[in-house]
């Protein structure tokens, strides 16, 4: 492909990929952390911290040891599991925000939706925690409400006045594209920690792509949280099929 094509392919616009998954973190991550992390560090006064030291109750919400504790579901959803064991698909009720399909389950939730619209807790089981990764796509790409979904979704960290600060001035427009959740893995999950990976199938301007995006969760005040103590709670790849994927989606 000639470059003059890559320049105008969609996919390549880090508007059009932030828009589509999970607010812009996609560029932060891409874009902005990659070569700012340095100079912004010190914006976030948790950044000062060691981030090799064992938390302390400093940090209440973002210390394993208390949430361990008063894990409890922020809105009664029973049900914990502390290991990984999803070997089928999750039943789910798909609506729509916008063209992103999102699931809903009164299992694994969402149990509490705001009167922004903004979607919140879910089990503290696996198959919440990649509920939780699905509604985070679907909110995130509303330019509507993503911004207040951030604000809500990402956990307390070292990086969550980093990210949100710059996620405030990323501006993105996904205008003639559609995501569609086509697929899950889930790679590693312990109760307290999970990582999703969502195999997403796209489409834009004529073009068809795979993509996988595996979210860093972290069980934060009863809830499944976007990780703000990893540099990179959101990786994003294209891949040429969903292969090892379960199939799921609207």
């Amino acid at each position: 492909m000639a470059s003059g094509d890559t320049e105008q392919s969609p996919w390549t616009r880090p508007g059009f990929i932030a828009a589509g998954l999970v607010v812009a973190i996609v560029l932060v991550l891409a874009v902005v952390l990659g070569l700012n992390a340095a100079n912004n560090a010190t914006a976030d006064p948790e950044a000062s911290a060691d981030p090799t030291a064992v938390p302390t109750a400093t940090q209440p919400s973002a210390d394993p040891e208390p949430t361990g504790a008063t894990g409890e579901s922020v809105c009664g959803l029973d049900g914990v599991a502390s290991e990984h064991a999803v070997t089928s698909t999750i039943p789910a009720t798909w609506e729509f925000q916008g063209t992103i399909a999102y699931p809903t389950s009164p299992e694994f939730g969402p149990g509490l939706t705001d009167d922004q619209g903004i979607r919140a807790c879910f089990q503290r089981s696996p198959q919440g925690a990649v509920v939780m990764a699905a509604n985070a796509l679907a909110q995130g790409s509303d330019p509507v409400t993503g911004a207040v979904w951030a604000e809500s979704a990402l956990g307390h960290g070292q990086y969550r006045d980093q990210l949100l600060g710059e996620l405030s001035g990323a501006g993105s427009d996904a205008t003639g594209s559609r995501l569609n959740i086509a697929g899950f893995r889930v790679l590693a999950y312990d109760g307290e920690t999970a990582t999703i990976d969502l195999g997403v199938r796209g489409s834009a301007g004529g073009q068809n792509i795979t993509l996988s995006g595996v979210y860093e969760l972290v069980w934060q005040d009863g809830d499944w949280k976007i990780n703000a103590d990893v540099r990179q709670p959101l990786d994003i790849a294209t891949i040429p099929d969903l292969a090892g994927y379960i199939s799921w989606g609207a």
